[in-house]
């Protein structure tokens, strides 16, 4: 028999981290959980721990280290602060990064420089921290494997033999070459609560509105970006430093159903799909079995009761936040940092109520506007270009405030 795998899950509280636990309770003696991290949830870590029994629990909010030590079993080692959620990333077999946002990057570098197998739902590391992470991605015995269940879909798609040929040698640097027989890559969009609406319906909807997604569970942050399909946007950068295809062979198409997950087109006319109800707990599993298939079944789909597949384009026009994605990834170099930058802040404020959904692109069409280009050698270089950002679209935040 085979000794378990062994996992290391930092963002364990989250939408993401908790379904992967779910995963790993239903593989039974599979797989051993060595680590769990969050930012700030004591209680929720707590009670993990209690049923998992990692050798390490990592708590971001260092004011809640103490807290949490008092409350965990006997013999589990505490790590605290940033450098404590990253070092999770030298533990276990695999590292399933699901941090939300920009914080993640860290995790992602070092569990790529460990020599890790990455399980990576964190697409911000990967968007912003492009040049950064695909020096650590060539480490020995490093490999991303994505959760993201679009790109998860891809990875399935292109099957073995070109998994092999995307796979970056020691000393390589940046995205893989997409292997010649691919001609584009389809990723599907649900379209989010707002699908079929126009502009001038737009400009008044609220938090619960925007967090009303048809089809998926997801986190707030996350589920946000999908309403205004900043979420596709990112999405695209990520399959073109993950697969290596330049952007003018990445499509986005809209897919209410969410059934079709991705899609790959060859040279041959042949088009391979991925299907599977909505269920995230299929990528997580896929991820963590891979090149086995996880023996529990998720997503399966009742064919008789599909009734149609629908597939339409984007309404770009409404929607702004794709073209801005793509403007940024086509520019490359920093510009994704300051992207996702401008976008973390612009979500944080209309979650908060300080900024309306439309505000949204707006600030961060603005922040791009300011975009001043630097050189992303290492990580405290995206730190920097993060940092630079988020002070622009502070700004104007600031401003649009005055001007209301």
């Amino acid at each position: 028999m085979m000794p378990p795998r062994s996992v290391s899950i930092v963002g364990s509280t989250g939408s993401i981290g908790r379904q992967a636990l779910d995963v790993v309770a239903a593989a039974g003696d599979a797989y051993r959980v060595v680590a769990l991290g969050a930012h700030r949830s004591v209680g929720d870590l707590a009670r993990q721990a209690a049923r998992f029994h990692p050798e390490v629990v990592a708590i971001g909010d260092a004011a809640s280290a103490a807290e949490l030590a008092a409350v965990l079993p006997s013999g589990i080692e505490v790590r605290v602060g940033t450098a404590g959620l990253a070092s999770l990333g030298e533990l276990g077999d695999v590292v399933l990064n699901a941090v939300v946002g920009f914080a993640g990057l860290e995790v992602t570098v070092t569990a790529l420089r460990s020599g890790r197998r990455l399980a990576l739902a964190n697409k911000e590391s990967l968007v912003a921290g492009a040049p950064v992470v695909q020096v650590a991605r060539a480490s020995r015995g490093a490999e991303i494997i994505p959760v993201d269940s679009e790109h998860c879909a891809v990875h399935q798609c292109l099957g073995e033999r070109r998994q092999a040929a995307l796979v970056p040698g020691p000393g390589t640097f940046g995205a893989p070459e997409a292997p010649a027989d691919v001609v584009r890559l389809v990723l599907t969009a649900s379209g989010g609560p707002f699908r079929g609406r126009g502009a001038d319906e737009l400009a008044a909807v609220t938090v619960d509105d925007a967090l009303a997604h048809p089809t998926w569970q997801m986190g707030p942050k996350i589920t946000v970006d999908s309403s205004t399909l900043m979420n596709k946007g990112l999405e695209v950068i990520e399959a073109h430093e993950l697969f290596g295809v330049d952007y003018d062979r990445i499509e986005v198409v809209v897919h209410p159903q969410s059934v079709v997950h991705s899609m790959v087109e060859f040279c041959d006319g042949a088009t391979i799909a991925q299907l599977s109800q909505p269920d995230m707990r299929l990528p997580i599993g896929y991820a963590l079995a891979y090149p086995e298939r996880f023996a529990e079944p998720f997503g399966r789909i009742d064919w008789a009761g599909i009734s149609q597949l629908e597939f339409g384009p984007p309404d770009r026009a409404t929607f702004p936040c794709l073209d801005l994605a793509l403007e940024a990834g086509r520019t490359g170099g920093s510009a994704p940092a300051w992207l996702n930058a401008a976008n973390e802040v612009a979500v944080a404020a209309f979650l908060a109520g300080q900024l309306s959904w439309p505000g949204i692109a707006a600030v961060v069409a603005a922040t791009l506007a300011a975009y001043e280009p630097t050189k992303l050698v290492d990580v405290e270089d995206v730190l920097a270009a993060d940092a630079a950002a988020r002070a622009v679209a502070v700004a104007v935040l600031a401003r649009q405030d005055r001007s209301a």
